[in-house]
């Protein structure tokens, strides 16, 4: 997909940031071809240097079918940039050759392999660039993205650098039944809806507690009546029959929707645990 001035223009905000298109590496290749991801990149005016952090969008992808930055993400690169990081937002699905994922039962693109592995490509890319802070580096991703995110900060994969991460909504069920406990290698956090039937909130309510048994800095807030994509903008909540679901016998169909007091709860949990993490020596 070729991204064009006219789009960036679109997603420019009204205030002083710095805002680019960037291009890097995947750490491997996606059947048996070397692949370029695409980043948005939204930063503070200035010099820096600036703690950063990688976002991962869900199995939607981070554009609308008009080709457009989502409302959402561009509200969350805007809230990041106003309170001082470098926010990059890695697009994992369109150098793949897939718009979106959310409806394929047999996913090519995997939360435990591209996913990961995409978070690092651009923690790579970040640490190479002189207005990022070293060793402040944190990973925010939503649904699918998230998934991708707790698998980025276990501990039983090898690969290292960020020093905190924030997971909206994510699937825990794998995870919290696998027999290798689960264990964060850096301070995180995961924010889930109650009334999420996509992904349910009990399984990472049950990854937390394995990953605290075993004295991981492992964190979960939960939120009455929130669905999936709780903190997505104008986004009714409403029933989408053809996602897949494995948490359904039939592995379809799952609600999704805002929920605008989660939603700023969550943001505002979410900037205090970077500002903690993050910013602090």
């Amino acid at each position: 997909m070729i991204v064009t001035f006219a789009l960036l223009a679109a997603v420019a905000p009204s205030t002083a940031y710095e805002i680019e298109w960037v291009k890097f590496p995947a750490l491997k290749e996606f059947n048996g071809q070397a692949v370029e991801l695409e980043a948005l990149m939204y930063r503070p005016a200035g010099k820096g240097p600036f703690p950063a952090l990688v976002l991962m969008h869900g199995c939607g992808g981070m554009y609308t079918r008009s080709s457009n930055i989502t409302r959402s993400y561009r509200h969350w690169l805007d809230l990041l940039a106003e309170n001082g990081y470098a926010a990059l937002l890695v697009d994992s699905f369109n150098p793949r050759g897939y718009p979106r994922i959310c409806q394929l039962q047999d996913r090519p693109i995997r939360e435990s392999r591209e996913r990961l592995q995409d978070a690092y490509a651009a923690l790579q890319w970040l640490e190479k660039q002189a207005y990022v802070a070293k060793g402040q580096a944190g990973l925010l991703g939503w649904s699918n993205g998230a998934t991708g995110t707790l698998y980025a900060m276990r501990a039983a994969q090898p690969l290292r650098g960020f020093r905190a991460a924030v997971a909206f909504y994510p699937g825990c069920r794998t995870l919290s039944k696998s027999k290798t406990p689960f264990t964060a290698y850096a301070p995180t956090l995961i924010l889930a809806g109650e009334a999420d039937d996509w992904t349910p909130a009990t399984y990472c309510v049950a990854l937390t507690e394995i990953a605290r048994k075993e004295g991981s800095r492992l964190e979960i807030v939960t939120y009455p009546g929130a669905h999936h994509s709780f903190d997505r903008i104008n986004l009714p909540v409403r029933y989408r029959p053809h996602v897949r679901n494995l948490n359904k016998p039939d592995r379809r169909g799952a609600t999704s929707g805002e929920h605008p007091e989660a939603r700023e709860k969550a943001i505002k949990k979410t900037l205090e645990f970077f500002a903690h993490t993050l910013k602090n020596p």
